[in-house]
């Protein structure tokens, strides 16, 4: 199997502009603003690897990054939040959320990634520890629980390597095939367990209405 950077460091690996390679010399993440995390697993080099795709005429960009995800200032939440509780209430980080609730009449705490911190899936008897990526509770003018949302995310795994993909890159900005491919089924055997293992957890809570 071999394939393609699809997208490095935030831009087409074909754009050349300064923007571009600007973001690639900083290593930086531009969907996040911050520092790339994402990092070669056996020299600890950061990859900058946001999407790949497959060495074919018809394949689409498939993101390997979570961060990606994140783009436009966290969209995405923004997004389920409005289809999960029905209104454009504003998103605030974990526990800070309560004092903007009674300010604002309401507002989302946000639990997971760079916001309240992931939080933990109810326990039964002591048992169960798994994390959930994303938990948004909707806040009442008290500041009271009225509901809440669970958010999963995954995106692709991959097999082989694009360590020479990404030198040709960063090394004046040649687009070559590497070995890189897509491991659907991992990506299936990873996520399809946790949904139903957290979804099941989740349907005895009152309060979690949707996910």
């Amino acid at each position: 199997m071999a394939g393609y950077i699809a997208e490095f460091f935030g831009y087409r690996p074909e754009d050349k502009s300064e923007i571009s390679l600007q973001s690639a010399a900083k290593r930086k993440c531009p969907f996040l603003e911050s520092q790339c995390t994402k990092v070669l697993s056996r020299d600890r080099e950061i990859a900058g690897v946001c999407a790949v795709r497959q060495k074919s005429d018809n394949s689409h960009p498939v993101i390997c990054c979570p961060n990606r995800i994140y783009t436009d200032n966290y969209k995405m939440l923004h997004t389920i939040s409005f289809k999960a509780f029905g209104e454009n209430t504003n998103l605030y980080a974990g526990r800070a959320a309560v004092e903007k609730a009674k300010a604002e009449n309401g507002a989302i705490a946000v639990f997971g990634h760079g916001w309240g911190g992931e939080l933990r899936s109810p326990q039964r008897k002591g048992t169960g520890s798994y994390f959930v990526d994303w938990v948004l509770a909707k806040l009442d003018g008290n500041g009271e629980l009225k509901e809440f949302t669970a958010v999963e995310v995954q995106t692709i795994d991959t097999t082989g390597n694009y360590r020479t993909a990404r030198e040709a890159l960063l090394n004046g900005r040649e687009i070559v095939a590497d070995t890189v491919g897509l491991n659907w089924e991992n990506v299936s055997k990873r996520i399809i367990p946790q949904i139903i293992y957290k979804g099941q957890v989740l349907q005895r809570e009152e309060l979690c209405k949707t996910g």
